[in-house]
């Protein structure tokens, strides 16, 4: 299976947002990634809420999205039980509905790669506990 890198809602906001002080590094991270970007509705749903204050933002996002820059990964219905696991798992955080469809979604895609200013991926786990391996710059 070719390696693909999940990207959580942080990075997709800034490069919706030019004057956010992680914009730039989103387009470079775009421009220079190696492997396939994907993510998940939720954490797009978060994306579409997060830039509420930008009509000409959220457009621009679905044209990204149109354009198949990122893909779009449905949860499967075995992944709701491992998304309510993870929730349940790092209520302590405590672990929102996008970031533990993202890591179902990578479980299941068998990639440990993400793209996140969320330092959260630093403390979550793959089932196997292995860490995440954080592609965007911190």
């Amino acid at each position: 299976m070719p390696r693909r890198i999940a990207v959580d809602t942080g990075p997709i906001v800034a490069f919706f947002v030019r004057d956010d002080l992680r914009h730039a590094d989103m387009a470079e991270f775009v421009r220079s990634a190696t492997f396939p970007l994907f993510t998940t509705v939720p954490v797009l749903t978060e994306v579409m809420h997060l830039l509420s204050f930008s009509v000409i933002g959220r457009l621009k996002c679905l044209e990204w999205l149109q354009r198949g820059v990122v893909e779009i990964v449905d949860l499967r219905a075995d992944d709701w039980a491992r998304v309510a696991q993870l929730i349940e798992k790092y209520a302590d955080l405590p672990m929102d509905f996008a970031d533990a469809s993202l890591i179902a979604a990578c479980e299941r895609l068998d990639t440990r790669l993400v793209a996140s200013i969320d330092s959260h991926f630093e403390i979550y786990r793959f089932r196997d506990r292995q860490r995440f391996e954080n592609l965007f710059p911190q």
